[in-house]
């Protein structure tokens, strides 16, 4: 599926002023990947490998997962985490997990433990400091799941600390308006995986078109079957929002569904914290 239907790898940068953040924290850099898909089907190899070396180039302070590493059944990840055990940081790997790697039965716990045996952190709603106290890193449990539970982890946090926030469903963003977020990073979209230029993701639009299709039909015609349910909030759906006082990233990712991608590429995310 890659090579026509996924498109070349993109390097998308961002800096961000936080207030609050530490002069030692000053320019860290942080790595974003996100729906990896890896099923043999929607990622290929070289294109994974890409995007590890890259992130690698980039010599991350930090690098952040936000979800989705397989697509049905688990037995992938053992693969995955062969692959991303190459992946280098200063302060560490974390991730979160998306809806495909809960809703088979037995995938969260398998992906946990593949996770956990190469290094990588995989967030429960859960705050860490691997950059010192002066920032904090969070992780939600995907939204859909039922045990997404921000309340605890979120009032946990002193106000004056910023803390970035990794959960993979970026309609989260609403419900998260209520605290401080000085980045929340997601996925889940794919960037709407064809965009029109000027117009925006073409999921958007798929709601009033499915209501003329007979029911029968739907699933077999690209973004009118299920893919209305996929967010509620598509205008959010690829690069920096500003949602009240907060702002969200959400990562294109690198795993492609058909009917593929198009003024869409599957992304790698480099974002430099600076002081506000």
């Amino acid at each position: 599926m890659h090579r026509i239907l996924t498109g070349q790898l993109q390097v998308d940068r961002l800096t961000l002023k936080i207030t609050g953040l530490p002069k030692n924290l000053q320019n860290t850099t942080l790595v974003h990947l996100s729906d990896f898909h890896y099923d043999r089907k929607r990622l290929s190899e070289r294109l994974l490998s890409e995007a590890i070396a890259i992130t690698n180039e980039v010599e991350p302070d930090l690098i952040l997962l936000t979800g989705d590493f397989i697509t049905d059944e688990p037995t992938p990840v053992d693969d995955l985490v062969l692959r991303l055990k190459n992946l280098e940081s200063r302060a560490g790997v974390y991730a979160v997990l998306g809806n495909h790697d809960v809703e088979h039965p037995g995938a969260k716990h398998k992906i946990i433990e593949a996770f956990t045996s190469i290094g990588i952190s995989i967030l429960l709603n859960q705050v860490v400091y691997p950059l010192g106290s002066g920032l904090a890193l969070v992780g939600l449990e995907d939204y859909w799941s039922g045990n997404f539970q921000p309340l605890t982890v979120m009032d946990s946090i002193n106000e004056i600390v910023p803390r970035i926030v990794l959960s993979h469903n970026p309609d989260t963003a609403k419900v998260l308006q209520k605290w401080r977020i000085d980045l929340q990073l997601s996925g889940h979209t794919h960037g709407g995986q064809i965009r029109l230029p000027f117009i925006g993701p073409l999921p958007q639009f798929a709601e009033p078109i499915r209501k003329l299709i007979p029911k029968f039909l739907r699933p077999f015609v690209p973004f009118v079957g299920e893919c209305h349910k996929i967010v509620e909030y598509w205008e959010w759906s690829q690069g920096l929002h500003r949602i009240g006082n907060n702002f969200l990233y959400v990562n294109r990712g690198l795993g492609t569904y058909f009917p593929g991608r198009l003024f869409c590429p599957p992304e790698v995310t480099v974002i430099t914290l600076v002081t506000n």
